[in-house]
């Protein structure tokens, strides 16, 4: 049986089925979007959710001219009926607009006017259509040059035009219709890019007497007011909603199918902890891109680790401005999401760019729509229950909620320089007492299911970042040492003093005994080698235990 290449990377439908490669069948998408028809209908999903590639998928299956075999063998290809009414019936426009960007509003509009451009090229019968006038060539040839004067009413012109070639009205499909907004708000041109889109989206999906249907995508959904303005039969349906809750993202049967194909099937326990746990609607699904990356990465590394894919791809800043504007509550609520909890908040569905981060309140919303949270359940009063989806986003926010903290202690010159000397003087006072106020400023780990080693890490991770303040020590972090590996081996060249410091989680709170069983380690794994090695001549050793927001740190020479 021949082994299918897997889609990395690869979002057009056409592509993937002619060319050999595994595709997990979305197709009842399209059985779904005919039987809940209406005018223009919005789905909102995460990026990274396949919404691109069900939006090539309509257009193979709708687009006149299409190739009917595609389907073959596939879930849509049972409903006959269905396929013989709409199959290849319809002139398609198709528009995704995540390339849309640019530091300046003409850039993102040019932008804009070259894929409409495109899309008008991919449609150049109608240059020579008998059924148009030299006036509607006229007006093709101007949208098929990018004049950006007529970009407002270039879609719904492209409409008319095809609709008199063809005698049928247009589906309209426009992928990440959201993105240019988020580009525009990050680079200063939010407005003038809302009258534009408003426009664009008011001429072709509002007054266009061409249109059959339309269907768009995105991340957020942008306020009625703002971009939709006026349209009447305008349905959205966004990761609460339990229609279509099973078309975009994998289910635990297709991954479990997925995986069998390929003889994988022993990994299916860690592709769910690190990948699952999103529920739209009553659906819990994976996120398919970070599943399809896993897959083809153990294709030919079988013993790889899964690995961070997601965030990498989806941009961090609104995680990092939203733990900038954390208070003492939502470091709180931080800290029970990361322990594995949920909290309850009231979720704004419909918000614009520029109200986002001017509160708290919209930020939980944002990071809900946009997957680093997701739906527990919802209260009697409509509150919704949040929690962290998986192993994955866990990790984001442990790594966002590090960097955060070195940033925002590294302006703080004095006391860190105080906290530095205290561990050359001996002062265990001041070190626990300084360690704590920093603990008890950031956010810590408190999961009971992460393991022991794990915690100690975040609260080595922070030591080591404040230790760093001193740029002429040299500090070497798990070193080997003696007969094991130190937490953390400090070298101070001035009086050849070197520092020996274990750290301990004290997981039942006994931070005592945490202490001495960092002592005791260094004293048989012999860390100090080491640092003679190195012409040390002066040795402190430091055992410092950990527990939530506290410390206690003990001294021996």
């Amino acid at each position: 049986m021949e082994i299918l290449k897997l889609p990395v990377g690869i979002e057009n439908f056409e592509d993937i089925r002619r060319s050999g490669f595994y595709y997990i069948d979305k197709t009842m998408l399209i059985e779904q979007t005919l039987n809940n028809w209406s005018k223009v209908t919005l789905f909102t999903r995460p990026r990274r959710f396949g919404k691109t590639l069900g939006m090539s998928m309509l257009r193979s299956f709708f687009e006149i001219g299409t190739d009917k075999s595609l389907f073959d063998g596939l879930y849509i290809s049972q409903n006959k009926s269905l396929c013989d009414e709409h199959m290849g019936k319809y002139p398609v426009i198709f528009l995704t607009l995540k390339g849309v960007e640019g530091l300046t509003f003409a850039k993102a509009k040019s932008m804009l006017s070259e894929i409409i451009k495109d899309e008008a090229d991919r449609h150049y019968v109608l240059n020579s259509s008998e059924a148009l006038t030299s006036v509607d060539r006229e007006a093709f040839m101007k949208i098929l040059t990018g004049n950006e004067e007529n970009i407002e009413n270039s879609l719904k012109t492209l409409s008319r035009l095809l609709y008199k070639h063809y005698g049928k009205k247009v589906v309209i499909l426009i992928d990440e219709y959201d993105v240019p907004l988020d580009k525009a708000y990050q680079n200063g041109y939010y407005h003038e890019m809302v009258s534009l889109i408003r426009g664009l989206f008011g001429q072709a999906l509002k007054t266009n007497d061409y249109l059959q249907f339309a269907i768009l995508t995105g991340c957020l959904r942008i306020s009625k007011e703002s971009i939709f303005t006026g349209l009447n039969n305008f349905k959205v349906l966004s990761i609460m909603d339990t229609r279509f809750d099973e078309q975009f993202g994998f289910t635990d049967s297709e991954v479990e199918k997925l995986l069998a194909a390929y003889n994988l099937d022993s990994h299916f326990t860690e592709i769910k902890e690190w990948y699952d746990g999103y529920h739209f609607g009553n659906a819990d699904v994976y996120c398919p891109w970070d599943v399809i990356n896993y897959v083809d990465l153990l294709r030919f590394e079988p013993t790889a680790k899964p690995q961070d894919f997601w965030s990498n791809s989806s941009g961090n800043a609104l995680v990092r401005s939203f733990i900038d504007k954390a208070d003492v509550q939502t470091k709180d609520e931080i800290e029970r999401l990361i322990a594995g909890e949920y909290i309850e908040k009231e979720i704004s569905q419909e918000l614009t760019y520029d109200e986002i981060d001017k509160s708290i309140a919209n930020l939980w919303s944002v990071l809900f729509t946009t997957g680093y949270l997701t739906k527990q359940g919802v209260t009697d009063d409509g509150k919704v229950r949040l929690s962290i989806p998986n192993r994955e986003i866990k990790n984001l926010f442990i790594k966002k909620i590090r960097e955060w903290f070195s940033d925002t202690t590294a302006n703080d010159g004095k006391t860190l320089e105080q906290f530095c000397n205290a561990f050359v003087h001996k002062d265990t006072e001041k070190i626990e007492e300084l360690f704590g106020d920093y603990l008890w400023n950031t956010i810590s780990i408190r999961d009971t299911a992460v393991a022991k080693d794990k915690k100690e890490n975040f609260y080595h991770g922070i030591l080591l970042g404040l230790l760093g303040y001193k740029a002429s020590w040299l500090i070497k972090s798990n070193t080997e040492s003696g007969t094991g590996y130190s937490d953390i081996l400090v070298e101070v060249p001035n009086n050849r003093t070197g520092i020996v410091i274990e750290l301990k989680y004290a997981e039942n709170g006994d931070m005592d005994a945490a202490c001495d069983e960092a002592l005791k380690q260094i004293e048989e794994k012999s860390y100090v080698d080491k640092l003679k090695q190195d012409g040390m001549r002066n040795f402190i050793k430091y055992g410092i235990a950990c527990f939530k927001k506290d410390c206690k740190v003990v001294v021996s020479e």
